[in-house]
C-alpha cells in the first residue's frame, strides 16, 4: 500500500485485530474466530453489520493470520465468471501449497440464488474458506445451503467512543495518519465530524482528510479544524446541537407534539432538523415506536408496526436508505387517528395496584393441576368461554375488592370504535 497516496481510511486500516475496535464480542481472544486461526481450523463466515463497522477489514485481518491466499471482489462488479477464474486460482495455489483460499465476497446478498449455488462445491470441498460481508439480514438473503454451511456473526454499529478512538489515533499517527500535517481538531469539528458519519468509520475518515486539507497551515504550520471548516470542505451546513443538552429536549418534543397534532409538515420539518444535526435515529426510532402506543394506540394498531419497521430499517441497512423509513413513519403516525386511552388506562392500572397492593387472584381463575389445590376450590366453577353462545360467559376476573373498576375507555376514533362496540357487547351479555 501506497502510504503517499492512498486515502486516509485506507492508510487507517487496522493492522492487527487489536486495532479493531468495537468487535470485541467477535474478536476477543475466547471467540471462536481467533481460536480457530490459532488452531488452524479456519472456517467460512458471514459478517453482518452496518457500513463502515469493519467487515473488509476483519476478513484481511484473517487471511494476514493464517497466511492464506486471500481473494477479494464485489458482487456489485463482478459474476460468476471472475468467480470461475479464482477458483482456478485457488486449485493452482492449494496443489502448490496445500492450503485454502479465502474468498472474500463484499456484498454478497447481491447475487442471486444461481450465483450464490456456485460457492457451494468448493465451500465443502475446502478449496475456499468463504468471507462474505453484508449490511442485509442473512436469513432473507443468502440461500439455505449456503447459509447452512457458513457461521453468521453480526458486527456492532461503532459507538462514539469507537469512532473517538478512530479518529484520534488518525490525527497522532504520524506514518499512516495526519500528524505530519500537524492537524488538531477543535472538540465541537471532533463531534461533529463523528455525529455526520453515523457509525461508519470510513466515512469519519475521508470527511477528516477532506476537512484537514481544505483547511491552511497556521503559523506555527498547524491545521487547526473548525465546524465551519468542516462545512465547507463538504458543502454542508452544520446544524449542530448539543444531544445531551435543552436543544436535543426542545427537538425530540417539537416532533413529538406535532405528531400528536396531526402536522406531518411540522413532523418533518423536526425530523430532518435532527438528522441533519447529527441525532441518533434509533434513539428517534425509540421515540417513534412510544408515540405509537402512547398516542394512537389501538385507534390504529398498524401504527406500531410502521413505527417498529423504521427502527428496524436503520439497524439492518442504515445510511442513507432508511432515513427515508423514518420519514415514512413519521407521516404515517402524524397522519393516523390518535388515542391515548391505553397511556391513561396504564396509569390508572398502576395507581390502582399502588393504592390496594397485590390482591388475591380469584379461586376460579387459579390454575389446579394438583388434588390439593382442587380440594381447596381452586379453578372451582371457572367457565370455559367456548362454550357459551358468542364464546363469551358471564364471569368475574378482576379481585373481589376491584369488581367495579374499569381501566380501559376507548374512544370513538380509528379502530377504537370497533373496540368500542366490542366491549359494549360483552357487556350487554354480562347484564342479560
Amino acid at each position: 500500500m501506497d502510504l503517499t497516496t492512498a486515502p486516509l481510511a485506507t492508510r487507517m486500516r487496522p493492522e492487527s485485530f487489536e486495532e479493531v475496535v468495537g468487535q470485541d464480542h467477535i474478536l476477543g481472544p475466547a471467540s471462536a474466530l481467533r481460536r480457530s486461526l490459532e488452531t488452524g481450523s479456519l472456517f467460512s463466515v458471514l459478517f453482518w453489520g452496518p457500513p463502515g463497522s469493519g467487515k473488509t477489514t476483519i476478513a484481511r485481518l484473517i487471511a494476514q493470520y493464517s497466511e492464506c491466499h486471500f481473494e477479494s471482489f464485489s458482487a456489485v462488479l463482478s459474476g460468476v465468471k471472475e468467480l470461475r477464474d479464482i477458483i482456478d486460482a485457488a486449485k493452482r495455489y492449494h496443489r502448490y501449497d496445500q492450503k485454502p483460499t479465502i474468498l472474500f465476497v463484499d456484498e454478497i446478498h447481491r447475487f442471486n440464488k444461481a450465483q450464490q449455488d456456485a460457492f457451494l462445491p468448493h465451500v465443502e470441498s475446502g478449496l475456499i474458506i468463504l468471507i462474505g460481508a453484508t449490511t442485509q439480514n442473512p436469513s432473507f438473503e443468502i440461500i439455505p445451503p449456503l447459509l447452512s454451511r457458513t457461521r453468521v456473526m453480526t458486527l456492532n454499529p461503532l459507538e462514539f467512543n469507537d469512532m473517538a478512538i478512530i479518529l484520534n489515533r488518525a490525527v497522532q499517527d504520524s506514518r499512516r495518519g495526519l500528524a505530519a500535517l500537524g492537524v488538531e481538531l477543535e472538540e465541537d469539528a471532533f463531534r461533529y465530524i463523528i455525529e455526520i458519519s453515523y457509525g461508519d468509520a470510513r466515512t469519519a475518515l475521508n470527511n477528516l482528510e477532506s476537512a484537514a486539507y481544505y483547511v491552511q497551515p497556521d503559523g506555527n504550520g498547524k491545521r487547526v479544524v473548525t465546524v465551519d471548516a468542516i462545512s465547507k470542505a463538504l458543502n454542508r451546513k452544520p446544524l449542530l446541537y448539543d444531544k445531551d443538552g435543552e436543544e436535543h429536549y426542545n427537538l425530540i418534543s417539537a416532533l413529538h407534539k406535532s405528531m400528536r397534532g396531526s402536522d406531518p409538515h411540522a413532523s418533518l420539518y423536526w425530523l430532518y432538523r435532527m438528522l441533519e444535526a447529527g441525532e441518533d435515529p434509533l434513539f428517534i426510532g425509540r421515540r417513534l415506536i412510544r408515540f405509537a402506543s402512547e398516542d394512537i394506540g389501538l385507534a390504529d394498531p398498524h401504527a406500531l408496526e410502521v413505527a417498529l419497521t423504521s427502527y428496524q430499517s436503520w439497524e439492518k441497512v442504515g445510511p442513507p436508505e432508511a432515513r427515508l423509513s423514518l420519514a415514512q413513519a413519521v407521516v404515517y403516525l402524524a397522519t393516523a387517528p390518535k388515542s391515548n386511552s391505553l397511556y391513561v388506562a396504564e396509569k390508572s392500572v398502576l395507581q390502582e395496584i399502588e393504592e390496594t397492593g397485590p390482591q388475591p387472584v380469584p379461586l376460579h381463575l387459579r390454575n389446579a393441576p394438583t388434588r390439593l389445590m382442587r380440594e381447596l376450590g381452586y379453578s372451582k366453577g371457572y367457565k370455559y368461554s367456548h362454550n357459551y353462545p358468542q364464546g363469551r360467559a358471564k364471569q368475574e376476573y378482576l379481585p373481589s375488592k376491584m369488581r367495579s373498576k374499569t381501566f380501559y375507555h376507548p374512544n370513538d376514533r380509528g379502530f377504537e370504535k370497533e373496540i368500542r362496540k366490542r366491549m359494549t357487547e360483552r357487556k350487554q351479555v354480562e347484564d342479560s
